[in-house]
């Protein structure tokens, strides 16, 4: 079963108003200082994802009794806290939202989303990947934020309320609430590639490019995301060649390009197994969650030359622990 959710039917004032959690305090005045493009962009790309998440987690709510949660293993409680997150993204949408309408610009609407999930567990792991995604957009768009302190406090103060949604939504499912030291920057593109799988349609699309997809087919994360998936488990991976936007020679190599934290792109040389999939071994020293592209490169670029000219397809989100 998908749950299809559109703004329409989320009927999240009423259930918001039931629990008594819409509130926010009102923005103080502070120096107004000029909305650069970066600015724009950083702001309409957390207004998306927050849209999402705010989606999302409500359908988390609304979908399932505290009874199919109890009985999928959550502690008492879980899917009270799951409206809370969703009060927090909504309350998140209304503050960024407010600072692009105060510089006469139209934040980004809603969409309607299609989420792969049908029980709990299966909701909280992919709120897991999801929550992931958004705390790497929000520590990647931070660097573009830096000429403008007031965007960046924002920005900072989201920040760790995402991670700490995050923490509590692995501790439900029995995983480490903090599997990393760090987590990992993504790039704007990136970002919202990996958002944009769950799009189903939208009234207004971001101006970012949409690459050729990454599609990782085995293995699935494992139960509880523990034990921790090791280093040399072969990792299947998918394509469509014919969607790459430069021609590649069918003999050439091909690498899958890994980022996990803040270390440097790892490469591997992926083993063809047929037309459009191959298999490379998951590196040592990467833990929690990786994201990955294919490339012609094998090595020598970081993350964003890995965007701007480097990627074939991608990225893919791999959950390791």
């Amino acid at each position: 079963m998908r749950f299809s959710v559109g703004v329409q039917a989320l009927g999240l004032l009423g259930l918001l108003g039931l629990l008594g959690l819409v509130s926010a305090a009102p923005v103080q005045k502070r120096q107004i200082l000029p909305l650069s493009a970066n600015d724009e962009s950083v702001l309409q790309l957390a207004v998306f994802l927050e849209n999402l998440e705010h989606v999302l987690y409500t359908g988390g709510y609304e979908n399932f009794t505290d009874a199919e949660y109890t009985a999928a293993g959550f502690p008492p409680g879980f899917r009270e806290n799951v409206a809370v997150i969703a009060s927090h993204e909504a309350i998140h949408i209304g503050a960024l939202s407010a600072i692009l309408e105060s510089y006469g610009v139209a934040p980004v609407p809603n969409c309607t989303y299609n989420f792969p999930y049908n029980s709990p567990t299966s909701f909280v792991d992919l709120a897991n990947m999801i929550t992931t995604v958004g705390i790497g957009a929000y520590i990647g768009g931070s660097t573009l934020l830096v000429d403008n302190p007031n965007l960046l406090e924002d920005a900072a103060s989201i920040l760790p309320m995402e991670s700490r949604h995050d923490a509590y939504l692995r501790t439900g499912i029995g995983a480490s609430p903090f599997p990393t030291a760090f987590d990992t920057p993504l790039t704007a593109v990136w970002a919202y590639n990996l958002a944009s799988m769950f799009v189903v349609s939208c009234p207004m699309y971001l101006p970012i490019i949409l690459l050729p997809k990454l599609n990782l087919t085995s293995p699935m994360p494992p139960p509880s995301l523990q034990p921790p998936t090791p280093a040399g488990t072969i990792l299947e991976f998918a394509w469509d060649p014919t969607t790459f936007f430069v021609p590649v020679d069918p003999s050439a190599p091909l690498y899958v390009a890994m980022i996990n934290q803040i270390s440097p792109p790892i490469f591997e040389q992926v083993t063809i197994t047929g037309t459009g999939m191959g298999t490379v071994p998951v590196p040592a020293n990467v833990s929690g969650v990786v994201f990955a592209v294919l490339t012609t490169f094998a090595g020598g670029l970081n993350e964003t030359e890995l965007t701007n000219f480097g990627t074939l397809a991608g990225p893919a989100e791999v959950v390791l622990s």
